[in-house]
């Protein structure tokens, strides 16, 4: 698991989001980032989680906020699911997990008694300089703008 902290720089990445545009953090220097890792687009929890985003992007976009979505889903399946819900916000299509591991949220993981690897739910929150300033690694999937913004 992650051994980001707060105050770390966060790590340098390039990965194409969901309509195959090459996405940098150097993109977003100059700008305050949400960048969240989901397990898997269209699954329960992972929608409760971009839609409530999606519900407060505006807010986020107030405060000078970008949002930005990763996990190990194909461009395909990131595209549909930003089609499906309406999603104002890029998702990269990390299917080669270099920005996830860069993180470090990739790990072993418990569901219903049975262990596997995956992607830990974790959102970092990084200021304008490239430092991160927040790790949230308990999501509220329904409640989470209000955990970044708070």
């Amino acid at each position: 698991m992650t051994t980001l902290k707060i105050g770390d720089k966060a790590p340098s990445f390039e990965a194409k989001d969901e309509k195959g545009n090459l996405v940098k953090l150097s993109d977003y220097l100059g700008k305050k980032l949400v960048l969240f890792f989901y397990p898997k687009a269209s699954t329960p929890g992972c929608t409760a989680e971009a839609c409530d985003l999606r519900d407060h992007h505006a807010s986020f976009l107030a405060k000078g906020y970008a949002i930005l979505g990763v996990s190990a889903d194909s461009a395909k399946r990131q595209q549909n699911w930003i089609d499906k819900h309406d999603l104002p916000f890029p998702l990269l299509a990390d299917e080669d997990k270099t920005v996830i591991e860069a993180f470090g949220v990739w790990g072993p993981k418990k569901f219903m008694g049975k262990e596997y690897d995956g992607i830990h739910r974790t959102t970092f929150v990084i200021d304008e300089k490239g430092t991160i300033e927040n790790i949230i690694l308990k999501v509220k999937t329904k409640a989470h703008a209000a955990q970044i913004l708070e």
